[in-house]
């Protein structure tokens, strides 16, 4: 069991002391071990158990329940607690901005036990009648609900693809003598996904009887699919097709509606009967080149698509580094030398350490004073570690005026700066925009971090003209970061046509909080590539020289230096 897990177990147990309306320092006392726990550099189970009771913040009657919850899978205190509340409450605590605190007023005195009671509640406006719940608590309540309730079912691509391969090897075990189709939205790399689709050449009877066969029983069915609902997973959904129209079937099912109409155009024909055996026989008679998966979306812009399409593609292998990363300096799991070690070890060139700066206290955000001794570690890494280079920034947060979290002398000692918006997500677009605006003009940014701070599946980012602010970019010679992190992937990709147009250069970084997030970066390649950015537009593929000759060309451009 790892200290996340620990960690979570404890953290949960506060919470729900808090909905119960138990002793406050006592359920802060477990959040504290919660915090604590997550926060150590070692695994506790590679700390030997004698000296768990010495750890900062844990203490012997921790360390006792920690050696329960590790040897038996469970703390019975929690699992106490678990029992004695409705799972209508235990799920409030998944809605966004809503405590436990204010979860046991919403059960012990409004009397609700469910979701859907508090949703019918908010629109009822009694909300507001308790202490605590003003109107616009009262509405983000009622927002979060019905955004975490139209999410129901679906997953991000990232949680749904370890599936495939496990779904294709259950499949071919029952239809051992047909081809297996990957369809769908999988097949696109769509960034959210409701179901893994497979099309297989092979009566629909016959397939319920295969999958019966295996214990799964169908959910939903046509004359065309089935869907298989299975539990924490997403759903397979088996289409049926013959041979003969097995390529229209495929063009239809992996989609996007916008294409399937482009390419009905260009047939002069509905695709549902115009039966061909392959895509490339459609592209054929559409008098077209064979258009990928991931790139359909985009193709529809003909006068993009054709500019771009022959242009060499960013891949995983075009990544020369890693920019935008977090080290224990502040919320990172890691040190810096082993983040600059393991970087050395995958083939890259250079490390962009950008810990969070002071605003961001609840991150360990960087003083003026632990800036000042991270950049001597750096220096003595550089020493080291030449060629491989470590370059100093700070991921800065835009504060309420648009301004930058630290003063001039600060800015000026960096490498570069990554702005981004960590506080106050609640805007209006006026004044999102005019926050985003002034950081963008300010001469030490050189990098907009995650656009409209979205989390896919959890929160909306704030409302943007993008189009105004990639003209932004482009007037003040700032990249925007493609967040590779698969919750954010922002800046969405369909505005990178956009932002390539204007000639703003994109920045594929993983955000990375560990040396595990390094990997992140192939989702954002992924988005990316359905925008076809080139590799020479991503600042992130530029070789190590041209990455130094960019920043002080930049540099010198904004007046910094």
């Amino acid at each position: 069991m790892r200290n996340e897990e620990i960690a979570e177990y404890f953290a949960l147990l506060g919470k729900l002391m808090d909905i119960h309306g138990e002793n406050s320092f006592k359920s802060k006392t477990y959040a504290n071990v919660a915090f604590q726990i997550d926060r150590l550099t070692e695994q506790l189970t590679d700390i030997p158990k004698n000296n768990w009771a010495g750890l900062r913040g844990i203490g012997a009657n921790f360390a006792t329940k920690i050696d329960d919850l590790i040897t038996q899978g469970n703390l019975k205190v929690l699992t106490d607690y678990i029992d004695k509340t409705p799972e209508g409450v235990m799920e409030m605590l998944r809605i966004k901005g809503l405590g436990p605190k204010k979860i046991h007023t919403i059960w012990k005195e409004m009397e609700i036990e469910s979701v859907g009671e508090l949703l019918y509640a908010c629109n009822e406006n009694r909300l507001t009648l308790y202490k605590g719940f003003g109107e616009k608590t009262q509405n983000n309540v009622r927002d979060a609900i019905v955004f975490m309730m139209a999410q129901h079912g679906k997953f991000l691509y990232q949680q749904a693809e370890p599936f495939i391969e496990i779904y294709q090897q259950k499949l071919q075990s029952v239809f051992a003598d047909l081809p297996i189709h990957l369809t769908g939205a999988i097949r696109s790399h769509e960034e959210i996904v409701t179901q893994i689709d497979f099309l297989i050449p092979f009566p629909l009877p016959q397939l319920l009887d295969g999958m019966q066969s295996i214990g799964h029983e169908a959910k939903e069915q046509n004359d065309e699919n089935i869907l298989f609902q299975l539990e924490q997973s997403p759903s397979i959904c088996l289409h049926t097709c013959t041979f003969n129209n097995l390529g229209s079937r495929q063009m239809l099912i992996t989609g996007n509606d916008e294409f399937i109409s482009y390419i009905e155009n260009k047939l002069n024909a509905s695709l549902p009967s115009f039966e061909c055996a392959t895509e490339n026989e459609i592209f054929a008679k559409a008098g077209m080149e064979f258009i990928l998966p991931e790139h359909r979306a985009i193709a529809v812009n003909e006068t993009f698509y054709k500019a771009f399409y022959k242009k060499p593609l960013i891949t995983n292998e075009s990544i020369k580094g890693i920019i935008h990363s977090h080290s224990q300096w502040s919320d990172g799991s890691d040190s810096l030398e082993a983040m600059a070690k393991a970087a050395i070890k995958n083939g890259l060139e250079y490390l962009v350490i950008s810990d969070h700066s002071q605003a961001a206290s609840y991150a360990g955000g960087l003083r003026p004073e632990k800036i000042i001794a991270q950049h001597i570690e750096i220096d003595r890494l550089n020493e080291s570690l030449a060629p491989f280079k470590i370059f100093k920034s700070i991921e800065c947060d835009i504060l309420g005026n648009g301004q930058l979290d630290y003063d001039d002398e600060i800015l000026q000692s960096l490498d570069l700066v990554i702005a981004s918006v960590h506080s106050t997500l609640k805007m209006s677009e006026e004044r999102a925009m005019q926050r985003l605006i002034t950081a963008i003009e300010n001469p030490y940014t050189l990098i907009l971090g995650h656009m409209t701070g979205r989390l896919l599946l959890s929160r909306n980012g704030y409302p943007l003209d993008h189009k105004k602010i990639i003209d932004a970019c482009a007037a003040n010679n700032v990249v925007i970061e493609l967040n590779a992190h698969p919750r954010r992937l922002d800046i969405d990709w369909r505005w990178i046509p956009y932002a390539l147009e204007k000639d703003v250069l994109i920045s594929i970084n993983p955000d990375a909080h560990s040396i595990e997030g390094f990997n992140d970066t192939r989702y954002g390649v992924l988005a990316a590539q359905k925008a076809l950015l080139p590799a020479s537009c991503n600042l992130s593929s530029f070789s190590l020289q041209e990455f130094e000759e960019w920043l002080y060309d930049t540099r010198g451009m904004k007046g910094t230096i």
